[in-house]
């Protein structure tokens, strides 16, 4: 259920703002989102795993807080990537 190497380097390339860039915001939430998503599918076909279910919960609230920090620190950037990945926002 985790992000292969590969998966995770496809996503730092996708989302990094320089050459070397593995720890931005946008590149955080990238990885919690495709995260989330792997979750809710395997929580879909596992309907009573409570410790997945947990872990999604604690997974959601990690990228809302990146999401908050990127929305207070840089608008556009917060609705473009929002756009991208397909997020909800408030």
């Amino acid at each position: 259920m985790t992000l292969t190497k590969e998966e995770k380097g496809q996503l730092i390339g996708e989302f990094h703002r320089h050459e070397n860039d593995t720890g931005s915001p946008e590149v955080q939430i990238a990885i919690l989102t495709r995260r989330i998503h792997q979750l809710t599918d395997h929580l879909r076909i596992h309907k009573h795993d409570e410790s997945s279910r947990r872990g999604l919960l604690k997974l959601v609230g990690q990228r809302r807080k990146h999401l908050s920090y990127l929305k207070r620190k840089d608008g556009a950037a917060y609705l473009a990537l929002t756009e991208r990945l397909g997020i909800r926002r408030k």
